[in-house]
């Protein structure tokens, strides 16, 4: 990997730190904050208009988007249809790409909802209109987001000017009657508003410790008005402290509570098809669909129907199990118990509510969706009943709330697609900026893409190409020079700094989408993280200068190995793309074409010494025929054999691994281009290593044609060509470089080399090099036969299972011992003149002997009658059928639960599984017995699976 040398144990540790023992940047240990840009074409003095709301003199000339959503699937729960349009209002003209832009909303578990946007021309509006929206903007997305703000004091920034606004009419009016005005005055004059309980976060007002609507609850304690610090403001007294309770009794000192004895109720009133509500008379038909407050808790409900059959007088339900006394004799009961409410009409219908959830990440999958699964299986919906009298009806309608709370997901889209067209701009190429996006989304956004798979192919493309140069730039210099020039060029603090001095910072989306946390205009977020900068703006300007590490994202916990060099944006199908954003960056890569022509010239060998190669068998061996034969002198002779006008292959090996590496690289990447990025790692680590290439070397006899004059390299050689030798005598065995044996590191170098040697004589032809080594790697690892290192396995099997793993080695001469010790018991033990080949071989053994363990057990846990008993050894089992679908490149196993019954103190569970197999499609379902918990009824399931999966494949 291209990083700068940090030593190993403590000599490591201390490089990562600096004089003052804090982690240094580049370091897996540093963890650095950095604020998401805005795009400039968001920004806007506009939004700052219209504070008065009485000048129509000024006209404002803004652009309409309306948003299109078109759902995919289907569910039986209406609400998810009942949803209200809405439009985008922006200062400027976006790009037309952001019209071909489509954002897949997780809607339900069969649902998905694909929403863009689509252009509807100019508008032009009065500043009074404009304060109009903006109030009507701060009321709907306050009740949304969950932030208590008022419309005429809230703050506006014009770094990020945009306005939700809804609409009417079809497509064919004007831009200006598609706004639904009539909707906006009616929502923003209701003197509602001045109830408390009405506006964002009532539980500030009811001392009570629930939120109603919005946020995550996890991140409510203790938190603090980020707008409030950013802006000089004092924060809330009570804001963000759970179970604040007030001095006295603030629902009764401010009214929130109506007296309800002005309300005079005459007979008759509530047999007319009306509701007595907390604040007055309802028609009942025009009460359902609406949004509903409950003044007792604070909490915000759906009303689904109206229940003429249960009155305040109805029993109140047990609880599912509960055998005790009853603790309410009815609603009326309960709520005079717990809430001291003597409820007045008791004779009413109760409201049928559900509760309106705060607004989630729809960026996210967030269900996990089987075939076949029934609706009524996966309907989690809980209702709540309500005394109509306690209920105070919601200045926005339910249809508006649920539209809007699709909003964040799909802005937070359209700013990253706008942050990653204006980068396309900044660099000045023609790619799509879809793929730039890509580029620059970060794993930990936990969306369905992210840039690990690009990184995977930019860092081999880029070690490729400064490799290259450095060859051909530096004649005289040897492979360890070239590879410190390398790291030099391309190290991750060197792609560091550059990414700073380009500002990447700001482009790169690296956390996961969290509406609590997300700032819509005038709305802005409450946050329990202290602010930092607290005389700047809340949204981030590219003043700001902050650090970031490109290619490896803070706390990505992988081992120094395993680090990859850099992030990279390519465009795979033309290197030209790559080597533009190179130019761009500041990595010179490009060199004059004479001077590089120059360089490779024939060499002058004596005749010796060609004489002394078996040129026919060489070539042969890899079906090509060189024009320049002392390249592959060169590429064969090692440094123990020094001969005059011959120099060693080491050059050639350095320019050799890169070119291969790129190769092999670009063809997984484009040969599985489904396969998750850590697959994809998987099978580019089996592929290219020193051992991998040694046996290939010894495969196809390359190694006889070495020249050395070392005997004990000699000895070595030997030894491990009978190892590879005893390999392939086993059909269809390929180790893929985890052989029992170590190979010398000099056949995979002569690998290598030969591709250097190749890619010279070819004219520095990569095709040429792929053509040759595409059959001497042949068969390469796929999905299916790609083996697990035996340290790597047993260590997910021990932390699976929650069993201590401990390996302890030892030397005595000139061999190691490696012992295996799981909960303290060794279990196996290996010796090997390597040490790390001995940790392999231990824990190999260490399998062999649990899995011959595990299947004793398994066949003595049987049945009175003989048969086995289906849950044997529960994490084995199921381990081993992940493991199955893992190697066949399967999807994993899909669980559903089947039924769930019995009493609280003992319930019992049946689930069946099945799987996705790329051959036969879905297997039939196994049905497992009921067992006392999940993890026991999804064990008997699956051995049923493995069952039936040994029969259709044995």
């Amino acid at each position: 990997m291209l990083l700068p040398g940090r030593g190993s144990g403590e000599e490591a540790e201390k490089v990562d730190q600096n004089d003052g023992g804090d982690p240094l940047p580049e370091t897996a240990r540093h963890r650095e904050f950095y604020p998401e840009g805005v795009a400039n074409i968001l920004q806007g003095d506009w939004i700052l208009s219209g504070r008065d709301g009485t000048g129509d003199s000024k006209i404002l000339h803004l652009y309409l988007y309306t948003i299109k959503g078109v759902n995919d699937g289907s569910s039986k729960d209406q609400f998810l249809y009942e949803v209200s349009d809405f439009a985008v209002l922006f200062g400027k003209e976006l790009d037309a790409e952001v019209l071909s832009m489509s954002v897949e909303l997780f809607i339900a578990r069969a649902m998905t909802t694909k929403a863009s946007l689509v252009f509807r021309g100019s508008i032009d509006i009065t500043e009074s209109q404009l304060a109009s929206l903006k109030s009507f903007h701060v009321r709907l997305m306050s009740i949304v987001l969950d932030v208590d703000v008022d419309p005429s004091t809230t703050p506006w920034d014009p770094a990020k000017a945009y306005l939700f606004v809804p609409v009417v009419g079809d497509k064919f009016v004007e831009p200006v009657k598609v706004v639904d005005w009539d909707l906006i005055d009616s929502i923003i004059t209701k003197d509602k508003w001045s109830n408390p309980l009405q506006r964002a976060r009532p539980d500030v007002y009811l001392g009570t410790n629930e939120r109603p609507l919005g946020g995550d609850r996890r991140e409510y304690g203790f938190g603090k008005l980020r707008h409030g610090q950013a802006f000089g403001h004092k924060p809330h007294p009570t804001y963000g402290i759970r179970g604040a309770v007030a001095q006295f009794d603030v629902v009764k000192a401010t009214g929130v509570l109506p007296n309800r004895g002005v309300i005079e109720v005459e007979e008759g009133d509530l047999t007319k098809g009306k509701l007595l509500m907390a604040d007055g008379f309802t028609d009942e038909k025009d009460l359902v669909g609406r949004i509903v407050t409950a003044a007792h808790s604070g909490k915000r409900f759906y009303v689904d129907s109206i229940c003429y059959d249960m009155t305040a007088e109805t029993s109140f339900p047990r609880k599912e199990g509960y055998l005790g006394p009853l603790e309410y004799s009815a609603y009326a009961d309960y709520y005079m118990q717990k809430y001291g409410v003597e409820l007045r009409c008791k004779q009413q219908p109760l409201i049928r509510g559900r509760g309106v959830s705060y607004c989630k990440n729809l960026l996210s999958p967030r269900f996990e969706h089987s075939e076949g699964e029934s609706e009524e299986a996966l309907d989690k919906t809980y209702y709540v009943f309500l005394p109509p009298e306690l209920c105070f009806i919601h200045p926005l309608p339910g249809p508006l709330v649920r539209g809007a709370q699709r909003l964040p997901s799909i802005m937070r889209r359209l700013e990253s697609m706008l942050l990653a067209i204006q980068l396309k701009h900044i660099i000045q190429y023609k790619v799509p900026a879809s793929k730039i996006l890509e580029a620059l989304t970060a794993a930990s956004c936990q969306e369905t893409f992210c840039y690990e798979r690009a990184e995977l192919l930019g860092d081999d493309y880029l070690k490729w190409v400064v490799s290259r140069f450095l060859f051909l730039k530096y004649p005289q210099k040897r492979e360890g020079q070239l590879t410190r020039m390398r790291q030099q060029m391309v190290s991750n603090m060197v792609l560091y700094q550059y990414a700073l001095n380009k500002g990447l910072q700001s482009y790169i989306q690296a956390d996961r989408f969290a509406p609590s946390r997300w700032a819509a205009p005038g709305v802005l977020p409450v946050f329990d993280e202290d602010t930092k900068d607290g005389d700047m703006s809340f949204f981030y300007q590219e003043q700001a200068t902050v650090d970031v590490i490109p290619g490896k994202e803070p706390g990505d916990g992988f081992e120094e190995e395993e680090m990859e060099d850099g992030e990279i944006k390519s465009d795979p199908s033309r290197e030209e793309a790559a080597n533009h954003l190179m130019k761009w960056m500041g990595i010179q890569v490009e060199s004059d074409p004479d001077e590089m022509e120059s360089i490779v010239k024939p060499s002058s060998v004596p005749e010796s010494i060609l004489a002394s190669v078996n040129f026919d068998a060489l070539e042969g061996a890899l079906n090509v025929k060189f024009k320049n034969r002392a390249l592959l002198v060169e590429a064969i002779t090692h440094a123990s054999r020094p001969s005059s006008g011959v120099s060693c292959y080491q050059r050639l090996e350095f320019v050799g691994d890169a070119v291969l590496d790129h190769l092999i690289t670009k063809h997984l990447f484009f040969t599985y281009y489904y396969l998750p990025p850590g697959r994809l790692t998987d099978l580019r680590a089996a592929t290219v290593n020193n051992e991998n290439f040694a046996r290939v070397a010894v495969k196809h006899q390359l190694h006889v044609h070495l020249r050395h004059r070392s005997s004990a390299l000699k000895k070595h050689i030997r030894n491990f060509e009978k190892e590879v030798q005893d390999e392939l005598l086993k059909p269809g065995f390929n180790s893929f470089g985890l052989g029992d044996c170590k190979a010398p590191k000099v056949l995979g170098d002569i690998v290598e080399s030969i591709a250097g040697a190749i890619f010279l004589d070819s004219g520095r032809d990569t095709d040429v090099v792929w053509s040759v080594f595409q059959h001497l790697l042949d068969p390469m690892v796929t999905p299916e036969t790609l083996p697990m290192h035996p340290v790597r396995e047993l260590q997910g099997r021990c932390q699976q299972q929650a069993e201590g793993l401990e390996y302890k080695a030892s030397r005595s001469g000139n061999l190691a011992t490696v012992e295996v010790f799981i909960d303290g018991v060794q279990v196996a033990v290996a010796q090997n003149p390597q040490k790390k080949m001995a940790k392999k071989l231990a824990a190999r053994n260490a399998l062999a002997v649990l899995k011959e363990k595990e299947t004793a057990e398994a066949k003595e846990n049987t049945e009175e009658n003989g048969k086995k008993k289906k849950n044997g050894n529960q994490t084995f089992t199921r381990q081993t059928l992940n493991g199955i679908c893992l190697r066949r490149n399967w999807p994993t196993p899909s669980y559903r639960c089947v039924n769930e019954g019995g009493p609280a103190h003992a319930k019992r569970f049946t689930f069946g599984v099945k799987v996705n197999t790329s051959d036969r499609g879905w297997t039939d379902e196994c049905i497992g017995e009921p067992m006392p918990s999940v993890k026991k009824a999804k064990v008997t399931a699956a051995v049923l699976l493995l069952q039936l999966l040994n029969k259709l494949y044995s």
